[in-house]
């Protein structure tokens, strides 16, 4: 049946064309469609380093909410300021992506900032008077806690208890090496902790003794520091907090949005948690459970409990990696290398054994879990590859796929540098140990370039090589181990002397640059969200007070920040 009507027959030419125009002139009088939203962040009259190819014409950035909104010039984006924008103007600056350190100890280097400080120090002298100062100003504290002792001030690089207490006697003192592997103690903390010269070595961990009547000196390598850790008194909830809290805003100030924690416990995990929730977590944290030769099938499935309540999309706390440990330091000859050190038989015993290092591999690898190794000597990192490679071969490729990676790298035999990329192993460096290892001049001398003798220095620290093979390498600072401040690492490795083989490792800056954004972020699996300057990611960006990449730092202080933005937020300003 029909329902056609007269009223819906097709109209005539001359009534469609007066519609037509009926309809232009409406439009023409209606109001246009509203304005873009002004931006909340507007950066202008910058460099901009966007991490992306190719140079850029754009100077400007705007913020909109949590995210980039928009790239692109100043004259362009002016358009965005509204009454409420906030406007940073960069003064022709670098503005690049959020820094991101691969590697440091969030909660150990907020303590430390409480801590009597010896990074720099280079007699013994300077170190006691300084130690000496800090404990007369916390006449209350029960124990006295420094950081940051460099061997080569000690006779034989290695402290004594009575040095310490020429600067402090009244009470148990406890100092960190910079390297975080040795513990400098005096006689009260020698005591408070039980320990003589009937103490066994722990598992792991050197007491060193006189060698004349066998009683402890003092030093504590390695495993052995947890002896004296285990009598200090434990920190309160409210401590750990302000620990974190001074962290994130250390960071900030550094322009520093991410960081990557390299070995988290329990309950650091549950008060990074807390902090999150309580939106006090403004600092984009990466943590890396910590597991050993001990670790179980059930320890990993428990780790991996917490990784999927966690889950992969949370703002500003991420896990699914694990830290392990293959040796210890050069400096102490704790790391592991492949032939002896020189003038000695030893080559460095491994935290583990090949056999239980390539097991745990195996098992974390098989959930998925991304497996971090710390691994300073050639032979450290030797086995590292070889535990990595073994995993590949019998587990299938999980679904996000392989970053495993291996922490340090200090020195490396030559047939391993390929294998980095041949096995999509990250190479997590950290520039500034290179001055901690007194590398970063033409005649090195001290405990480092000592105990690798000139062979395997020339194969120290290799990152320009190790990318040059096709491999992915990030910067991080090991911090409290070294500053967090990233520019006297841009500095360093922009500027290093020295050479493996016959290639120089000073490297270009935008490479610099890109290992502490888009390269960090991949190695954390997050490439997606952060490390570049474009429209829809996260708004973390940092602005520094010149253009690094025209003009590369000449001093390691030359590198400084203007402001700091954190999720769309601005959290630093230079006064």
């Amino acid at each position: 049946m029909s329902h056609s009507h007269p009223m819906h027959a097709r109209p005539s030419l001359r009534t469609l064309c007066a519609s037509l125009i009926g309809v232009a002139l409406l439009g023409a009088c209606a109001p246009t469609a509203s304005p873009e939203a002004p931006a909340d962040v507007l950066i202008t009259n910058g460099r901009l380093y966007t991490g992306e190819a190719g140079e850029t014409a754009a100077d400007a950035v705007a913020v909109r909410g949590t995210t980039i909104a928009a790239v692109g010039t100043t004259a362009d984006l002016s358009r965005l300021k509204g009454p409420a924008t906030i406007v940073i103007d960069a003064r022709g600056g670098l503005v690049a992506p959020g820094l991101n350190d691969a590697h440091l100890h969030l909660l150990s280097g907020g303590f430390t900032l409480g801590h009597v400080d010896l990074a720099g120090l280079d007699s013994l002298d300077a170190i006691q008077q300084r130690i000496r100062t800090f404990a007369a100003g916390q006449p209350e504290a029960p124990w006295v806690e420094g950081f940051g002792w460099p061997y080569a001030p000690f006779p034989g690089s290695s402290p004594t208890a009575a040095q310490l207490d020429a600067a402090v006697s009244d009470r148990p003192a406890v100092m960190n090496c910079y390297d975080g592997h040795s513990l400098w103690v005096n006689t009260r903390a020698l005591e408070a902790a039980g320990i003589t010269a009937q103490t066994p070595d722990p598992p792991n961990g050197e007491i060193v003794r006189d060698p004349r009547t066998g009683r402890p000196t003092g030093h504590l390598k390695e495993a052995a520091a947890d002896l004296v850790r285990r009598a200090m008194p434990v920190p309160t909830i409210e401590q750990r907090r302000a620990a974190l809290r001074a962290a994130v805003s250390h960071a900030h100030r550094l322009g520093v949005t991410s960081v990557q924690n390299a070995g988290t416990s329990l309950d650091d995990m549950a008060l990074l948690e807390a902090a999150r929730d309580g939106g006090d977590l403004a600092l984009r944290t990466y943590a890396a459970f910590r597991a050993n030769g001990a670790t179980t099938e059930a320890d990993a499935d428990a780790m991996m409990a917490v990784w999927q309540r966690m889950g992969d999309e949370g703002p500003t706390l991420r896990t699914g990696i694990v830290k392990m440990f293959a040796d210890g330091v050069i400096e102490s000859r704790t790391a592991a290398l492949i032939d002896p050190y020189p003038g000695s038989a030893d080559r460095g015993t491994p935290q583990l054994t090949p056999e239980d290092l390539t097991r745990v591999v195996t098992l974390l690898d098989r959930r998925g879990l991304q497996v971090q190794i710390h691994a300073t000597g050639d032979r450290g990192v030797q086995m590292a590859l070889d535990a990595f490679a073994h995993a590949a071969q019998l587990n299938p490729a999980p679904a996000r796929g392989r970053r495993h990676r291996i922490e340090h790298v200090e020195t490396i035999s030559a047939p391993d540098i390929a294998r980095f990329q041949s096995l999509g192993v990250v190479a997590s460096m950290q520039p500034m140990h290179v001055v901690l290892g007194d590398m970063n001049s033409p005649s090195p001398s001290g405990p480092w370039p000592d105990n690798v003798g000139p062979e395997r220095q020339r194969r120290a620290w290799a990152w320009r090589l190790i990318a040059g093979q096709g491999a992915r390498v990030v910067f991080g600072s090991d911090w409290p181990v070294a500053t967090l401040d990233p520019g006297p690492a841009l500095w360093l490795a922009t500027t290093r002397i020295g050479q493996v083989g016959d290639q120089p490792q000073a490297m270009p800056m935008a490479d610099a640059l890109r290992a502490y954004t888009s390269e960090a972020a991949w190695a954390s699996f997050d490439e997606s969200r952060k490390g570049r300057l474009i429209p829809g990611l996260l708004a973390d960006l940092v602005v520094l007070t010149s253009d690094v990449l025209r003009t590369p730092p000449a001093t390691a202080d030359a590198v400084t920040v203007a402001a700091t933005v954190f999720d769309g937020r601005v959290v630093y300003r230079k006064p």
